[in-house]
C-alpha cells in the first residue's frame, strides 16, 4: 500500500509522529480504538425520492423558468406590459414556484409523502 502526500502534509506527519517512524504512527493512528468508522451514505427513503421525481417531472413539462427569465429580462429593459393574460402568467408561476419550493422541503425534512 501507498500514500501520496505532499510536502506539507509529510511535514505534518512528521512532526506528529514525533521520534516513531511513520509507517507505525501511521498504523497507530489508523487502528486506535475510537477512530471513526466511515459509513455508506443512506439512500433517500422511497417517499422523498418519489417528491423529488415529481418536482423534476414538474419542471421538465412547465417552462417557468425560461418564461420567468424572458420577463425578468422584458422588466430590466423597461419593456414589460403588464397586461390580463401576463398577470395571470405571472400568478401560475408564482403558485407553481411555491409549490416546488414546499415539496423540496418536505423531501429534504424527510417528511415524505
Amino acid at each position: 500500500m501507498s500514500l501520496r502526500l505532499s510536502a506539507e502534509e509529510r511535514a505534518q506527519l512528521e512532526h506528529q509522529a514525533g521520534g516513531m517512524a511513520l509507517g507505525s504512527y501511521i498504523k497507530s493512528v489508523v487502528f486506535a480504538d475510537g477512530v471513526p468508522i466511515h459509513r455508506r451514505r443512506r439512500k433517500p427513503p422511497v417517499a422523498e425520492q418519489q417528491l423529488l421525481a415529481e418536482v423534476l417531472a414538474r419542471l421538465g413539462e412547465t417552462r417557468t423558468a425560461s418564461n420567468l427569465n424572458q420577463i425578468a429580462k422584458h422588466l430590466n429593459q423597461g419593456t414589460l406590459v403588464v397586461d390580463d393574460e401576463l398577470a395571470a402568467d405571472l400568478h401560475r408561476a408564482v403558485a407553481e414556484v411555491a409549490w416546488m419550493r414546499a415539496t423540496l422541503i418536505k423531501a429534504l425534512r424527510g417528511d415524505g409523502l
